[in-house]
């Protein structure tokens, strides 16, 4: 592809550095530069932590001269974010733990062992099963396939004049739609995705109308960002905007809030010893019976050698393309629970258990 757009749910891939001694005379040391989309759902998660945690960056809308200055990274998917010393990071998660070390204050990890699981939890359960909600409602429907080629189109082709903008569209249209088999964007999966995008609408409608203004407390986590970052998506695409602006809209209006915070004063994580509220206990209960299983089944079709694999949930069928990374995100899950303190799983266990999670989890990574 001749483009470099983060549009697809292959889900997040593994950072890459490389130091450029030519870089951009612009560069100082003191910025990031955020080289992304408004149409990529990691791109806008990216540019939210940057902008809650208020470390200096710059927002570089991905266009055909910054396709050329970052032809050397690979996957070629956004957001590629510069450091200051001009190496190249294009995972995001891996990206957050590592501002978490290099940058003190406003932190986005619960400080409590326990819950900072949980985050990353349901951090990558958004990352890598709410992506296909995105990609489906952007995919699936004319409607939704016109006007978003075009506006992605518009955005990285500025001043190309609308012939250009057109012909690229076609083109992008074209392959997508072309790839919803494999990352499972089918009429045959259709149901699952729209009953788990429904569940989430209601789930978090009834969460950000209440007493805790996020997940985890009085401040957002990775989670929340997560979440913000592929539903940032579904707000603006024709089909899904309706479909939030008529069952969710007040979580409309908690996204667009959650896209700049950078003036929220930085408040207090909830009391890990208080119950789970029942968003918390929606997600876990989500993750029992459709994204481990979904993990589950990818890392044993990934064994077998199989291209494809399939698996029911909330006794709907599903069926994709099998992908190496899922199976590293089942890995990472299982040894992040492994490695709590004995105080902290004692404390999670039984919603674990409850939600159906526990015996994954505990499975060898």
């Amino acid at each position: 592809m001749s483009i470099i757009l983060h549009l697809e749910p292959v889900s997040r891939i593994m950072i890459h550095r490389r130091k450029e001694t030519g870089g951009r005379a612009d560069m100082t040391q003191e910025h990031y530069r955020i080289i992304g989309g408004l149409g990529s759902p990691y791109s806008m998660k990216m540019r939210a932590i940057f902008r809650y945690r208020r470390i200096p960056h710059l927002w570089v809308q991905q266009n055909m001269e910054t396709r050329k200055e970052v032809a050397h990274v690979r996957p070629p998917v956004i957001p590629i974010i510069q450091y200051p010393d001009g190496t190249y990071h294009n995972d995001s998660t891996p990206m957050i733990y590592d501002l978490e070390a290099r940058h003190t204050g406003r932190s986005i990890v619960p400080e409590e062992e326990g819950q900072a699981f949980l985050a990353y939890l349901i951090e990558d359960m958004a990352d890598e099963w709410l992506t296909k909600m995105m990609f489906h409602y952007r995919w699936f429907l004319e409607r939704d396939q016109k006007q978003m080629s075009l506006w992605l189109a518009f955005d990285t082709l500025p001043g190309e004049g609308l012939e250009t903008i057109e012909g690229f569209a076609k083109t992008f249209r074209d392959r997508q739609v072309g790839r919803m088999a494999l990352v499972g964007c089918t009429a045959h999966n259709q149901q699952l995705i729209e009953q788990t995008c429904t569940r989430l609408f209601e789930l978090l409608e009834a969460h950000v109308t209440g007493k805790e203004r996020y997940l985890f407390g009085a401040r957002p986590s990775l989670a929340d960002f997560s979440i913000m970052g592929q539903f940032s998506q579904l707000a603006v695409d024709p089909t899904p905007c309706d479909k939030m602006r008529a069952e969710a809209p007040f979580l409309f209006r908690w996204l667009m809030e959650l896209d700049d915070l950078s003036g929220l004063e930085e408040g207090a994580w909830r009391d890990p010893a208080a119950p789970l509220s029942p968003a918390l206990e929606g997600f876990l209960q989500m993750a029992g019976e459709v994204y481990l299983p979904f993990l589950e089944a990818n890392k044993k079709a990934y064994e077998a050698g199989e291209e494809t694999f399939r698996f029911e949930a909330l006794g709907l069928p599903y069926e994709q393309g099998t992908f190496r990374y899922q199976v590293k995100c089942l890995s990472e899950l299982r040894h992040r629970f492994q490695s709590l303190s004995g105080e902290a799983k004692a404390r999670l266990e039984p919603a674990l258990e409850k939600a159906g999670l526990l015996t994954s989890l505990s499975a060898p990574a």
